[in-house]
């Protein structure tokens, strides 16, 4: 009942929202928002104290926490039902949405002044089919929320972005639509050559990792066929290289609230799918194209990485990093070992919080300077030292800083990439060529900061500018501080995680 819970008082949420007046939107959404995000915690609490990490809810159904079925349809023969319950790689992801959401909705307080009612219900709609995403067990009832994201997302960025929000709109939906209908191809011709009855995740995993006598067309398995065709699908969501061309655009256009909740957590949509699809129901697949995978990921690391390094525009050395830190999961999925995998697992959340914290900082910077490039602000360090200061702490969390969550995704992906045997010989070079990615961060977000936080004031724009405002900075020191506890006590997550990522790498059923 707990995730229908979630699911209730978002949806009811979004609907009262929309109908308040324009001055009471933003807080009335906030405290709506509040409600979830309290009640993950709670959750997260529990399945960390009393559920004992649970086990993967694909591979073994029967310990999910906070699990609901009721039979919903029958559908050409297949069984559909409600259907959702959590483990150890959809819990953390499914409190990052609910606190992000939360803090995403604060920090629009100040830069959202015009259909404001709109604009929060919408966000509210978004953390119900994001928290869907996360917690569904039930392929249709999956597929409805990850649909569903697309259609708040395209009036976020299409109504409140910026010069060009029109076209980064229907950029983004035409390659995340399209990349569905790949997606959904490709798994429906495993489905309709296999004899399942159900749509239910962990029956289609069974039915699939079992599949034998799969027809072959033009000498490729039909296994390999959908599993590229699902990969595709979903790395475009991730994205990686040379799918990625749509961020960018988004991330410029939209305002700074959704772009967090873009980086945060939409982002993450596409890395829990191919872990859950491609890693989990086509495991032996994965295996056999680990290199060329793993090929893909470096290749995001170190292009994304470039890409930041000539870009002048804060929010796009943000959206750049983030192709770079996605390629980073790409790495430690394909690995196929406890670290990799986990440490993969655990780097959505990181990068989840310190993205977003990116994001946010920048935007308040905007707000203040109104311009977000580089040589047109300096010494911004002695009119905004809280805003500075939590920029500063973020980037070196994005650099790998220890005692940050971001260091220890980093780090178990190494350590798991390094010697993994999916890879064999390669293992080593491929993580040592990830590992310059690292090199090339450091260089851009120093650069970006000597420039524009350091250095005599000058301003190209004729702007007052002095400290943000509270309800600006508040949102900051609430996700800086997750990202260090994360970083201090990675167990917190990493311990869940393990739990569900063992049957995945033969230490489990």
């Amino acid at each position: 009942m707990w995730v229908a819970a979630l699911l209730a008082v978002t949806l009811l949420g979004s609907a009262a929202v929309m109908l308040s007046p324009d001055r009471y939107a933003g807080k009335l959404a906030a405290a709506i928002s509040a409600v979830p995000a309290l009640a993950s915690v709670y959750m997260y609490y529990v399945f960390l104290t009393q559920n004992g990490g649970a086990g993967n809810a694909l591979l073994s159904p029967g310990e999910v926490a906070f699990g609901q079925q009721i039979p919903w349809i029958d559908l050409a023969g297949y069984q559909i039902s409600y259907y959702v319950g959590l483990d150890g790689v959809s819990m953390p992801l499914l409190a990052l949405t609910t606190i992000l959401t939360t803090l995403a909705i604060v920090s629009a307080w100040t830069p959202i002044d015009e259909r404001q009612s709109q604009f929060y219900g919408l966000m509210l709609f978004m953390e119900t089919s994001l928290v869907g995403v996360f917690a569904a067990l039930d392929f249709f009832l999956w597929f409805v929320f990850w649909e569903g994201v697309l259609i708040p997302m395209y009036f976020l960025i299409g109504v409140w972005g910026g010069p060009r929000r029109k076209y980064a709109a229907i950029k983004f939906f035409i390659y995340t639509n399209v990349a569905s209908l790949i997606m959904f191809a490709g798994l429906f011709a495993l489905v309709f050559n296999t004899d399942l009855t159900s749509l239910a995740l962990p029956a289609m995993a069974e039915a699939f990792r079992n599949a034998s006598g799969l027809p072959t067309i033009a000498g490729f398995s039909l296994a390999t066929i959908s599993f590229v065709l699902m990969f595709f699908g979903f790395a475009v969501k991730v994205p990686v290289f040379p799918l990625h061309t749509w961020l960018p655009d988004a991330h410029v256009e939209a305002p700074t609230p959704v772009s967090v909740m873009l980086a945060g957590v939409l982002l993450k949509m596409g890395t829990y799918a191919l872990l859950r699809f491609n890693f989990t129901m086509l495991a032996e697949t994965a295996q056999a194209l680990a290199i060329p995978l793993a090929i893909v990921g470096v290749v995001s690391v170190i292009y994304g990485a470039m890409l930041a390094l000539a870009q002048r525009d804060l929010k796009r050395i943000v959206a750049y990093s983030s192709i770079s830190s996605m390629g980073y999961v790409i790495l430690g999925l394909v690995a196929f070992t406890p670290h990799g995998m986990g440490g993969a697992t655990f780097q959505m959340v990181a990068h989840g919080l310190i993205s977003g914290l990116m994001f946010m900082t920048v935007g308040v910077i905007y707000n203040t300077t109104h311009t977000r490039m580089v040589g047109d602000m300096s010494g911004l360090a002695d009119r905004m030292p809280w805003t500075v200061g939590i920029f500063v702490a973020a980037a070196f969390g994005y650099m790998g800083l220890p005692l940050m969550a971001g260091f220890a995704g980093e780090f178990l992906i190494f350590q798991g990439a390094f010697d993994a045997a999916t890879l064999g010989s390669a293992a080593p070079v491929l993580t040592s060529a990830a590992m310059f990615g690292i090199v090339v961060v450091a260089g851009y977000l120093l650069w970006a900061m000597q420039r524009t936080l350091f250095g005599g004031f000058s301003l190209e724009t004729d702007y007052e500018v002095g400290p943000a405002a509270f309800h600006d900075v508040a949102p900051l020191a609430v996700l800086l501080l997750l990202v260090i506890v994360l970083g201090v006590a990675p167990d917190l997550s990493y311990d869940m995680i393990q739990h569900a990522i063992t049957p995945l790498t033969g230490g489990g059923a």
